[in-house]
């Protein structure tokens, strides 16, 4: 099935073209799929790709966990400007998440998924998991899963919500008023952490997983049992359990921000905060200096992740995914970024200088990254290195 390819890549990227269009004609994805990419080398914009039904170049997605790299990156600007600093106790900034055990547990330990609250007992009601300061309030009293620090877990819907509180809690200001100042506003990004109604008309809703037959029997082989460590993380304890597709298709999450999942946007926007990241071809000059960048890409964890079962390894620096040494080894060491529930990544790469954005409308098989993108980011290093 051949899909047309809108948009323009500079010469010698013509490869990275070629792996979007036979990404976008996978059969395996049926007929409407639909993704961007976009990709900035030393500062400029060298892929700016869109393709497949009802998808332009300015369409906005929910990006889910991609959002996570915009809580890094607010945090690392609080660290780099001496507000913070990542081997101090969380509980020194708020007193009350010291409770069972969890006083002695850094921020540093936090970021990189190693607190050991994943979830709550009885889970969130919809409502809760839409708002960051209830699922902080909760969490301070939750006795944690496993001896804090001592282990990796993906704190998937609540690490963002612990992040803001510590943000609060120093500043008296919320990471998404942090973001929208020093971030997304002044480097004009279509990556919204808080949607804004007027920009509302501008998304396109997520569209479930289509798994092939031979897909399916694996999923149903393997699911989380909803009181296991997966089950909690992914808040199928609740009394509604949490569907994917409808969380991101939440008006609340969108609007309010959540800070784990609730961002939206287009592969210009996510790669762009990436370039901003890096500071190449920016006017006001990177966010990020040398010295604090090379810190937050310093791992933290790597191993099996208690969220994901004994098969699954994670890989995280200072809150952001290390993502050359997790799915993408053609990357720099200190690469950072983050991968999105529906198939979402983006990324900075230090060493070569590139900003990547890619998002999906379809979840992708089997959840994450969608694996289309080790190809992409292949074809993407091979073009800026030649």
């Amino acid at each position: 099935m051949e899909v047309e390819v809108e948009g323009t890549v500079a010469a010698g990227y013509e490869g990275v073209r070629e792996e979007f269009a036979a990404a976008l004609a996978d059969p395996d994805e049926g007929p409407d799929h639909s993704a961007q990419l976009a990709v900035y080398v030393r500062g400029e914009l060298v892929v700016d790709l869109w393709g497949g039904p009802g998808i332009g170049a300015d369409s906005l997605t929910p990006v889910y966990s991609v959002t996570k790299g915009a809580v890094y990156l607010v945090v690392a600007l609080l660290v780099q400007d001496g507000v913070l600093e990542l081997d101090r106790e969380v509980a020194s900034y708020w007193p009350e998440f010291g409770a069972h055990g969890k006083d002695r547990l850094t921020l540093r330990e936090l970021l990189a998924h190693r607190a050991g609250v994943v979830g709550a007992d009885t889970g969130f009601t919809a409502e809760e998991l839409a708002d960051d300061r209830a699922i902080a309030a909760r969490l301070a009293g939750q006795r944690p899963y496993w001896r804090p620090g001592t282990a990796v877990g993906y704190h998937a819907f609540v690490v963002g919500a612990l992040a803001d509180e510590v943000v609060r809690r120093v500043t008296g200001r919320s990471v998404r008023e942090i973001y929208e100042e020093r971030v997304r506003a002044p480097y004009g990004l279509d990556f919204f952490v808080g949607l804004p109604d007027a920009e509302a008309h501008r998304v396109l809703d997520t569209l479930p997983m289509t798994p092939t037959a031979a897909q399916q029997a694996e999923i149903d082989a393997d699911p989380f049992g909803a009181h296991s460590l997966g089950g909690i993380a992914f808040n199928l304890n609740a009394e509604k359990p949490t569907d994917l597709v409808e969380a991101g298709n939440s008006y609340a999450l969108r609007a309010n921000g959540q800070l784990s999942a609730g961002g939206v946007g287009s592969a210009r926007g996510i790669a762009g905060m990436y370039r901003a990241v890096l500071g190449d071809g920016v006017e006001r000059g990177a966010l990020l200096s040398a010295r604090t960048l090379a810190e937050f890409g310093q791992i933290q964890s790597d191993g099996v992740d208690l969220v994901g079962g004994p098969a699954s390894r994670s890989v995280f620096a200072v809150g952001f995914q290390a993502m050359s040494e997790d799915k993408y080894p053609v990357l720099g060491q200190g690469s950072i970024g983050h991968s999105g529930a529906a198939g979402a990544v983006a990324f900075a790469d230090p060493r070569q200088r590139i900003a990547y954005g890619y998002n999906r409308r379809r979840v992708a098989y089997p959840g994450g990254a969608g694996a289309e993108n080790v190809r992409l980011v292949r074809a993407v290093v091979r073009a800026a290195s030649a």
